[in-house]
């Protein structure tokens, strides 16, 4: 099983106040077990800047990437239709150079940091049973992204996007 993903990605925690949502790519490729159950490696490619904590004349534009692995659960409700509902892990930190994000407090996005996720999704079958076009939400838990200086912080990122499945 091969995925692609395009869509969003956002931050819930303090991240939020550095960086706007940005424009996100995820991949997939994956074994079914099952016709219920998969296991999978994961990748994701996002791009945004620091905008929301700097003036125009200091942002920064940067990448963040991940890559994990996972499992899926995929309950059909008809031949043509399917919910689902998967969990990851993984690795995931934001490409810029060494001390760009110390002075806005989250150091640890610099490296790659330790995510845990969850995502839950709807698939429609085509006529040609090896496509499927999807809409997914996920939830992760990107330890790297939470603030190293000034108080607690949630880390949680979140994505939305549409997806285009091959199953081979």
């Amino acid at each position: 099983m091969l995925d692609a993903s395009l869509g969003a990605l956002g931050f819930f925690g303090q991240f939020r106040r550095v960086a706007p949502s940005a424009p996100w790519f995820h991949a997939q490729l994956g074994y079914e077990l099952f016709t219920w159950l998969m296991f999978y490696g994961e990748g994701d490619l996002a791009f945004t800047d620091t905008s929301n904590a700097q003036d125009p004349s200091k942002v920064r534009a940067f990448p963040i990437f991940g890559l994990g692995g996972g499992a899926r659960i995929t309950v059909h409700a008809s031949a043509r239709t399917a919910f689902y509902l998967g969990s990851s892990l993984g690795f995931m930190k934001a490409d810029v150079s060494n001390n760009a994000f110390t002075i806005l407090g989250y150091r640890g996005a610099e490296r790659l940091g330790f995510y845990i996720g969850g995502r839950l999704g709807f698939e429609w079958y085509q006529v040609n049973r090896h496509l499927a076009l999807g809409l997914g939400l996920g939830l992760k838990d990107a330890t790297g992204f939470a603030r190293t200086v000034g108080g607690s912080d949630t880390p949680l990122l979140w994505d939305a996007g549409l997806s285009l499945r091959y199953t081979f």
